[in-house]
């Protein structure tokens, strides 16, 4: 049964050190944004794309909206999906990770009630892109952004956040790879090899 949460992936990078558009990078003759699409049509009631390019996913069943405040990176991305999700809360990922997992998500999603936020912590620190947000981080959102702070989590110390650290979730994610995104064209080579080894 799908969550009462809306399911947001954010599709505004300028890709400049790859080189094309990574969330159309196909991973085992898959887009990675189609990969996460599947994913979410099972898990959540609506499905929201923030894009500045909405042609270019024109064939998945998504909601598209270009950023409500341009320039703002993945934080005016965050926004813009909290402002048009139809849901208090939202997960919301970026649009390069190839191996998101159901499991661990719907760990998460057990923390919600009660916090605003709910983020995990890796050994590489906090993972704000494959995390749980209320809609009632969109005025932090935009106190943060007016003052010219485009730093997803230096708005945390205004809300109610819950951090989930890895030990408590490595059982269902051991390698870690839910938090793997493609960044460069060495990055992308290693997941292949990953893929093929597997």
């Amino acid at each position: 049964m799908a969550n009462d949460l809306s399911g947001v992936i954010l599709c505004g990078g300028k890709s400049t050190r790859m080189g094309q558009n990574k969330a159309l990078i196909s991973i085992d003759g898959v887009p990675i944004i189609a990969r996460i699409h599947a994913l979410f049509k099972k898990m959540f009631r609506e499905v929201i794309i923030v894009s500045d390019q909405p042609q270019l996913f024109s064939n998945l069943s998504a909601k598209i909206f270009p950023d409500l405040i341009p320039g703002r990176g993945a934080l005016g991305g965050l926004y813009t999906g909290l402002f048009f999700s139809s849901f208090p809360f939202s997960f919301s990922v970026a649009c390069d990770m190839p191996f998101l997992r159901k499991p661990l998500i719907d760990f998460l999603l057990r923390d919600i009630e009660g916090f605003d936020i709910v983020v995990p912590r890796t050994e590489d620190g906090l993972q704000p892109l494959h995390a749980v947000y209320a809609r009632n981080c969109l005025d932090p959102i935009k106190r943060l952004m007016d003052a010219g702070n485009c730093k997803i989590i230096d708005f945390y110390r205004m809300v109610r956040v819950k951090i989930v650290d890895e030990n408590d979730f490595l059982f269902l994610d051991p390698l870690r790879h839910s938090f793997i995104n493609v960044n460069t064209p060495e990055e992308l080579n290693l997941v292949k090899k990953m893929t093929e080894s597997c």
